[in-house]
């Protein structure tokens, strides 16, 4: 394992949280979503083993609370396999340096978010001038740094498989950035969506801390290319997955998944694309 890691100069801790932080649904057996302040990492395996994923890392500060989570699940002295990165934004990435270090595992993204997660690249910034809400007007503060990860994360597979997860398989969904992925499982069309879509406007403080229900597009403020996040959002649609947990908001399964994300594809541009901002052209 490669100890040269660091995080951005502008790495810190953001306080906001919500009223899900520090719970955990058992969405399937072998698919549990847990929320830290304000966004969602899930596990994937089987916990009655210890053959298990890690699906994105968290926010900044909350390696512990992870931790903690992971052993109550899985037993004490767990780990995952890997951690799978649906994208390398800072609440994606907030306690991955610590999460390899402790674990010594090895971690996998899309080869287009290579750059952010090894020092090359910093995300384009922020655009608080974005309608719906405080978080949106907050978002200049967010980390925007890229980490630097070294040799300790790998792009994943070229044909689409998942390490350590032989049922599913990613599914590049540019837009929010250029190398988010999906996860998709067609035995029981399980989607881990990461922020393709949410289940929650994140713009909004208010219904990030009381998590209100409410199937939305990729959070505005640090989405740039549109064009491509209504692709992946028609993209995830027409596989009708039955369950769905994305990275802000809590899970959606059945009719409810079914009829919102059928909306919010046909629906784009009035629902999900801002009316204004510096990425929406």
């Amino acid at each position: 394992m490669d100890k040269q890691m660091n995080y951005g100069s502008d790495y810190k801790y953001i306080p906001a949280t919500s009223k899900e932080s520090g719970s955990g649904i058992e969405v399937l057996p072998d698919l549990y979503n847990y929320t830290v302040q304000i966004v969602n990492i899930h596990m994937i395996g089987d916990p009655k083993t210890s053959d298990f994923v890690l699906v994105d890392a968290g926010m900044p500060h909350s390696a512990k609370d992870i931790i903690s989570a992971v052993e109550k699940r899985f037993g004490t002295d767990s780990r995952p396999k890997a951690i799978i990165l649906t994208h390398g934004h800072f609440d994606h990435v907030g306690a991955i340096i610590e999460l390899v270090e402790h674990w010594q595992i090895p971690v996998y993204a899309h080869e287009l978010e290579m750059p952010y997660l090894t020092g090359e690249r910093s995300y384009p910034k922020p655009d608080p001038s974005v309608e719906g809400g405080m978080v949106a007007k907050m978002s200049p503060m967010f980390p925007n740094e890229p980490i630097n990860l070294g040799n300790n994360v790998k792009p994943l597979p070229a044909d689409g498989s998942v390490p350590y997860l032989p049922e599913f398989k990613w599914i590049h969904t540019p837009g929010h950035t250029p190398g988010q992925i999906a996860l998709f499982r067609e035995n029981d069309r399980a989607l881990v969506a990461g922020d393709a879509f949410v289940t929650v406007k994140q713009e909004s403080l208010y219904k990030v801390i009381t998590q209100e229900q409410e199937i939305s597009g990729p959070p505005k403020y640090l989405t740039t290319d549109w064009k491509a996040a209504k692709e992946s959002v028609v993209k995830l649609a027409s596989l009708k997955p039955s369950v769905a947990v994305t990275g802000h908001g809590l899970p959606m399964s059945g009719e409810l998944l079914k009829e919102n994300l059928e909306k919010l594809a046909e629906n784009f541009d009035d629902m999900a694309k801002p009316e204004h901002g510096k990425y929406v052209n």
